[in-house]
């Protein structure tokens, strides 16, 4: 990495995971988080963003898909890499060719298992403790045309209990998720 690195990240929801990305790099002296985008206008972790002075944008379907609104605005800031954290939007191919293997996503299970459309958050918990499944975890993966199918970068491992709910093991997942994001984000935009 010869010049300091620029990140945007994209979220949907509460933004645990993205805060604790803002709390990693803050005075970072290679790579910054200097922007915070959102497909909802109301998402906490734009509130999140703006504790730590990022700037924080908001877009619709057309702005992301059809327009180049939102790419408009990753050139501007001059980005270099994307980050997700709770974004449940496929990303255009647009975006994909823009950043060529510098767009990465933490999902929450070990894929393959346990990914694909319309597997997030509770759901992926739910489905690991439906399967019976002794052991689940985070994936770090980077993003593809397919949802979930990007080359996996990181996973981490707990256990699954029988007396595990999907709520307990949501739990084991965001702590893993919090440990090892941040770091191996850095790993990743260093490589």
């Amino acid at each position: 990495m010869n010049q300091p690195a620029r990140l945007a990240v994209f979220l949907s929801g509460n933004g645990s995971n993205a805060e604790q990305i803002f709390s990693h790099f803050t005075n970072y002296p290679t790579i910054t988080v200097a922007l915070v985008l959102s497909n909802n206008p109301g998402a906490f972790g734009l509130q999140r963003a703006q504790k730590f002075n990022i700037q924080t944008k908001a877009f619709n379907k057309n702005q992301f898909y059809e327009s180049g609104v939102v790419l408009n605005w990753l050139k501007e800031e001059q980005i270099t890499h994307i980050v997700l954290a709770g974004f449940l939007w496929m990303i255009p191919q647009s975006l994909i060719q823009a950043y060529p293997k510098h767009i990465i996503n933490i999902h929450p299970a070990l894929l393959p298992k346990f990914g694909g459309k319309g597997m997030y958050g509770s759901k992926v918990h739910a489905g690991v403790k439906a399967a019976g499944e002794t052991k689940t975890g985070i994936t770090i993966h980077e993003v593809n045309e397919k949802y979930d199918e990007g080359k996996i970068i990181f996973q981490a491992r707990c256990e699954v209990l029988p007396e595990d709910t999907p709520d307990s093991i949501a739990k084991k997942v965001q702590a893993l998720e919090h440990s090892h994001y941040p770091v191996e984000i850095e790993r990743w935009v260093k490589q």
